[in-house]
């Protein structure tokens, strides 16, 4: 039996609450439960309204303000323009597809590096790993990401594909009379 969703509550002073340890937390507790694959929802203290996306979307900002960013500008750019356009569900639902195949990728070599090494704290084994694996197999990397890359662009074309199809079936009960300017 799954253990139920956590519960974070946020106060008017901007506070998180975990209800599960009785104690008040911070951003950075919040991150740390993401990393451990712990379920839990942010809620607003007063009216119940499920902050957890935005809690989320402050660690995602804290994150690429402070080192290295995921995001280029462009990319960020790229996401506003889809806001409101009619292809916004479907751009993340092909993001949210692309993440979960790539996770699991690199679980699957995760999982084939402690085949090899074995388990316990081989951190230092799996970084020679990795470079000798980047070094002498490019071409294998290569092929398994342009697989990666072939698997996206089919998913995105069966996404365009549906989307045509239901805009079609939306308006087949119109007609065009003749000498419309659509006829010509």
């Amino acid at each position: 039996m799954s253990e139920p969703v956590r519960l974070i509550k946020k106060y008017p002073n901007r506070r998180l609450y975990d209800t599960k340890t009785s104690a008040y937390i911070t951003l950075g507790d919040v991150k740390d439960l993401v990393l451990k694959f712990e379920v839990f929802k942010v809620v607003d203290a007063k009216s119940a309204e499920d902050l957890t996306r935005s809690i989320l979307l402050q660690i995602i900002l804290e994150e690429e303000t402070g080192g290295v960013p995921l995001f280029s500008s462009e990319l960020l750019s790229g996401f506003i323009r889809f806001y409101g356009s009619t292809m916004q569900g479907m751009l993340g639902k092909y993001l949210e597809n692309n993440m979960k195949t790539f996770v699991d990728f690199q679980h699957k070599l995760q999982e084939q590096s402690r085949t090899m090494y074995g388990a316990g704290d081989n951190t230092h084994l799996q970084t020679d790993f990795w470079n000798q694996f980047l070094n002498f197999q490019q071409p294998a990397m290569q092929s398994m990401m342009t697989a990666y890359m072939d698997q996206s662009k089919k998913m995105f074309q069966s996404m365009q594909d549906q989307l045509q199809s239901q805009t079609r079936n939306m308006f087949t009960g119109f007609q065009v009379a003749p000498g419309d300017k659509a006829d010509k």
